[in-house]
């Protein structure tokens, strides 16, 4: 586990929960009424962000929804880290043509991801292969999967770096086949109802978050608008406010404590050991919950106070718990 969360590989950064689209399977309810936060708290947030980030991924909602907002944040990303900061831009393409692909490139995105590449957005896929010619009319190059992240091509010139993009969606293997209780995907039944599949412990989830001995596990965390979280779906309070604390402050205090040093290594069922739930109950709760997630909002919500870091009561749970 590292000590100095200053340097950090990944952030993940949901800044607006607008968006052009209405997908049944959304984990966070984004769409044309989505919740947005405003361009003072995403400035603060920059301001917040560890001083040695690698890499953000800018994503929604739909970030060209909120297009001002987008490039406002860029141009703060780039006046922070001169060019330092590896940046991945994860969207549906729907908003996408050469003006605006072209002002992108030259605020420094070096990674053009498209996640609509399924049934369940509103083109379903219908842009590919218009979205590939236009990537590659700008010598973007398409590659499979997360790029080697390197930052010297960059500092050197941002106009002739080397750039990249991709496709993926929800698919039975990705997204639905460990689908997060949440948002629409919970209101629509689109959840994998499956409490064995530890999703805390694959990419996304919790694992590494703080760090980790294994260097192909990625350290990343995920600030939803604003709420700093240790994975994508969220816990179901949040650890910190990006807003208003340095996320490697919220870091240093998450990393002291046995709950959150389980999720780090991506051990959900095992989480409240240290206050008397043993991992054996923890894995039969996410079966009967029928999630993961939900198991650890119940955790959370019912008998760990995430802020204070120590539990909601001094009875120790040894039997039956109440979900």
């Amino acid at each position: 586990m590292k000590s100095n969360f200053e340097e950090y590989y990944c952030i993940y950064w949901v800044f607006t929960q607008l968006c052009n689209d209405h997908c049944d399977h959304c984990y966070n309810n984004s769409g044309p009424q989505g919740t947005r936060i405003s361009e003072k708290d995403c400035m603060a947030i920059i301001g917040n962000l560890p001083s040695g980030l690698k890499q953000i991924i800018l994503s929604g909602g739909e970030p060209l929804a909120d297009k001002k907002l987008l490039y406002a944040i860029l141009d703060k990303l780039a006046q922070k880290y001169k060019n330092k900061l590896f940046v991945t831009l994860q969207f549906n393409g729907d908003l996408l043509n050469p003006e605006v692909l072209q002002t992108l490139i030259e605020k420094g995105v070096d990674r053009f991801s498209i996640a609509s590449i399924d049934r369940y957005h509103k083109k379903q896929g219908a842009r590919k292969e218009e979205l590939s010619g236009l990537f590659e009319s700008k010598g973007i190059e398409f590659v499979e999967g997360q790029p080697k992240i390197t930052t010297e091509a960059k500092e050197k010139d941002i106009l002739s770096r080397p750039l990249s993009y991709g496709f993926f969606g929800a698919t039975e293997d990705m997204w639905l086949g460990g689908n997060w209780a949440r948002g629409r995907a919970l209101e629509k039944d689109i959840w994998l109802k499956d409490g064995t599949h530890n999703f805390c412990a694959i990419h996304s989830g919790a694992r590494g978050f703080l760090g980790h001995e294994d260097a192909n596990v990625m350290q990343e965390l995920s600030i939803q608008l604003w709420k700093i979280n240790p994975c994508c779906p969220g816990t179901k309070v949040p650890m910190g406010d990006a807003r208003k604390e340095r996320v490697s402050e919220v870091l240093e205090r998450m990393s002291k404590h046995e709950v959150m040093q389980k999720l780090n290594k991506g051990d959900i069922y095992g989480v409240g050991e240290s206050i008397g739930i043993s991992a054996k109950e923890g894995l039969q709760r996410a079966i009967e919950t029928g999630n993961v997630c939900l198991w650890c909002d119940a955790f959370f919500g019912k008998y760990y106070d995430m802020k204070k870091q120590e539990p909601k009561t001094a009875k120790v749970y040894t039997q039956k718990l109440d979900i």
